[in-house]
């Protein structure tokens, strides 16, 4: 989907069709062409309108909000995508700040456009193919056009990092397995010229002492791979490290998850995918940090020599572990990847995991957890990253509930003696490997709500979302405007 801004009153634009907002129902924010009469239609500002002879359809969004232009425009697309046009216009609606308008209208139509059809015999074909956005504005604002410029070629880049983590997360686990995640990295680090990429096997875990990580994948036919991508422009202002869970699978392991729960599986290594979109973005936006993504690669499977509950595992930063249930599999694998993280002594240490069930029964699919130990850092990621769109509610560590995880054996149990607050018990045990100088430093997305939802929403379509790319993208962008004023 290619996205164009034109420097061009919306109509003096020639193009197939026409979208236009309205904005609350607000007659202040309608822009009503030909004597239209909404009454006639019943149309009060809410759902869509398709006048297909006057080639013009009519969007209500409740307000003159990022997300909501974002939805606006996809849902715009998605409306007319059936139809034997090439293009549509639609004119820039500025909600606040121009640059940032922009790259939500370029997301909207970038992220609505986004299809996974690989497996289907009959595949549907569109000739919609391209947006023209007019620089004139029906909010009484003034189109700055360099930064209107800008946003749209940046939220064309944001939108396409997270249709990349789609594409994976949504691949099936057949052919996704830890050594094409490998090759994926490789293939992207091959694009750009600040990337690099290094890959590791079995044998440099084992050297490295990551047996918690290798007892994960002990019993899957496909050996684990430990993927250190890094991004390294000549300007950096930081060194930020992304760590991703990459469980390509998880049956559950001997604690086997039932069949309900097993399908959607494939949509474990959703963090894996999120820290590789990332370094996609980063470089192809210019951002002037130093970016690592660590991901542990690896499948939960079962068989005569799967690791087992009562197991004990020695970790690689040496905390020992006692295995209640193999099921919480991808807690083993960060806290190896984790400590391998913390080595390369990061401004900034984010992991990104499909973590836990609790997560989407507290928060709901279309929010992730925000947790960590800094709740001045929790709460500015929180605030720079609301301009994506991206859900995310703070939950916040507590001495009580860290008794839950403690072992009668072991350093650590990987589940808590209770079923409640699991998501919270999670991250706590992911603070077990985190060493005193990153404490601060470090915050943990639970992502295991948005990261792939069974039906469409907003402008996700039924799977992969994303999830996480696009907040952190913009989370670095507004840290990097943050730093250069600071000097």
């Amino acid at each position: 989907m290619k996205v164009t801004l034109l420097n061009q009153n919306f109509d003096a634009i020639n193009a197939d069709f026409e979208v236009i907002f309205i904005v609350g129902g607000d007659t202040a924010h309608r822009f009503v062409k030909d004597g239209d009469k909404f009454d006639f239609f019943d149309y009060k500002g809410e759902g869509n309108l398709l006048l297909s002879e006057q080639k013009r359809l009519y969007i209500g969004i409740k307000a003159l909000e990022y997300d909501r232009v974002r939805v606006g425009v996809a849902q715009a697309y998605n409306t007319l995508k059936n139809l034997k046009i090439s293009n549509f216009k639609i004119a820039f609606y500025d909600c606040g700040c121009t640059k940032k308008s922009a790259m939500a209208m370029a997301e909207g139509a970038v992220l609505g456009a986004y299809e996974f059809n690989k497996y289907k015999s009959e595949k549907k074909s569109y000739t919609l193919n391209e947006i023209f956005i007019a620089s004139d504005t029906y909010t009484g604002s003034t189109l700055e056009a360099d930064k209107a410029g800008r946003g749209v070629k940046f939220g064309t880049i944001m939108a396409d990092a997270a249709n990349f983590a789609k594409n994976g997360v949504n691949e099936i686990p057949e052919i996704y397995t830890p050594h094409k995640m490998a090759d994926e990295a490789e293939i992207l680090a091959s694009n750009y010229d600040d990337v690099s990429v290094a890959v590791y096997d079995e044998r440099f875990l084992e050297e490295e002492k990551m047996n918690a990580f290798l007892a994960v994948n002990r019993a899957s036919a496909h050996r684990p791979r430990l993927i250190h991508l890094t991004y390294k422009p000549e300007k950096c202002l930081q060194k930020v490290v992304f760590v991703g869970k990459g469980l390509t699978y998880d049956s559950g392991g001997l604690s086997l998850k039932p069949s309900d729960y097993m399908l959607t599986m494939k949509a474990d290594k959703s963090g894996a995918l999120a820290a590789m979109a990332i370094i996609k973005g980063a470089a192809e936006l210019d951002l002037p940090f130093e970016i690592h993504a660590i991901i542990g690669a690896t499948e939960n499977m079962i068989g005569g020599n799967a690791y087992k509950p009562d197991d004990v595992l020695i970790s690689r930063s040496g905390v020992s572990i006692e295995v209640r249930n193999t099921d919480a599999e991808g807690r083993l694998v960060l806290a190896d990847c984790l400590s391998y993280a913390q080595d390369l002594n990061p401004d900034l240490l984010i992991d990104m995991a499909t973590l836990t069930g609790a997560c989407v029964v507290g928060l709901g699919e279309y929010t992730s957890g925000l947790l960590g130990n800094n709740e001045e850092l929790k709460l500015k990621f929180k605030n720079l990253t609301k301009a994506s769109g991206e859900l995310f509610t703070i939950l916040e560590f507590n001495d009580y509930l860290r008794e839950l995880i403690k072992s009668n054996i072991a350093d650590v149990a990987n589940t808590a003696s209770s079923r409640y607050g699991g998501t919270t018990t999670a991250g706590l045990f992911l603070d077990k490997f985190i060493k005193p100088e990153f404490k601060d430093k470090w915050l943990h997305l639970d992502i295991a709500g948005p990261a792939y939802v069974e039906k469409a929403w907003g402008y996700n379509q039924f799977g992969a979302t994303g999830a996480a790319v696009r907040a952190n993208l913009y989370y670095l962008m507004a840290l990097q405007k943050e730093l250069e004023k600071r000097g």
